[in-house]
């Protein structure tokens, strides 16, 4: 059976949710090959985190608020290694950096959005999320890219009403599982490490690409060929999607 991992945010309390998860645990726990549990729903705000866990494919996504120097050096690598990914950008980045923008996708790279203005969605009224949403679309339109439907949340902070008002406005909201924290620039190795050894099938990996990077485009020296070699297969995030035949699992 395969699976899409998603985030759903929501209001069950902690001791209900106990009770709901050892319901469950003895119909669903031999579906997974360890102790992670599973809880299968319809029809609920969803962000996806994860692909299908029986097929060797992996997104590999980049984020991209500021900066115009080190995307680059990210993409000559992606380039050298005939590498596909998801570049999820600001639309105020884009609105500034159209050209870079326009290379992204004529190397056929996939475009997301990061909203427009990179700030946290909690700490915003929904309100001023859903201009801010609509007002990046606009941009991304006037840019030449009007059918963006991947959106991913500044810092990824986002709830249940976000992801159902993101979807409402015919987006799909993308988070990650994968995260070395590049921006942090903790060291190139550290970087390959994390990455080499959390990546399997269905993953999604955050990268960076904004000028705070240092060691980013170093570390896909390694980690690139070095995926490729544990059998994975590099695709965008809407073919991961696509790729992936069966329910969603939700992750608590």
């Amino acid at each position: 059976m395969s699976h899409f991992y998603v985030l759903r945010f929501n209001r069950i309390k902690r001791w209900g949710l106990i009770v709901v998860l050892a319901f469950f645990t003895a119909g669903f726990l031999w579906v997974e090959g360890n102790s992670a549990l599973s809880v299968f729903t319809k029809n609920e705000p969803v962000a996806l985190s994860k692909g299908s866990s029986d097929e060797p494919n992996i997104a590999l996504t980049f984020n991209i608020s500021w900066g115009e120097e080190k995307v680059h050096d990210i993409l000559k690598q992606l380039e050298q290694h005939q590498v596909q990914a998801t570049f999820f950008v600001s639309g105020e980045w884009a609105e500034k950096h159209p050209d870079i923008l326009k290379k992204i996708s004529d190397n056929k790279h996939e475009i997301g959005m990061l909203g427009y203005r990179y700030k946290s969605y909690l700490d915003q009224e929904i309100d001023q999320v859903r201009k801010d949403l609509r007002y990046a679309k606009e941009i991304f339109g006037n840019l030449g890219y009007k059918d963006v439907e991947l959106v991913r949340a500044p810092h990824g902070h986002f709830n249940e009403e976000i992801i159902k008002l993101a979807e409402d406005m015919g987006h799909k909201v993308i988070h990650w599982n994968v995260n070395p924290n590049d921006w942090q620039n903790p060291g190139t190795q550290k970087i390959v490490d994390h990455v080499m050894s959390e990546t399997a099938n269905g993953d999604i990996i955050l990268m960076h690409a904004s000028d705070s990077v240092k060691q980013t485009a170093n570390s896909l020296k390694t980690i690139l060929p070095g995926l490729k070699n544990k059998g994975l297969n590099f695709v965008t995030v809407t073919e991961l999607i696509n790729q992936a035949h069966a329910k969603s699992k939700i992750v608590e």
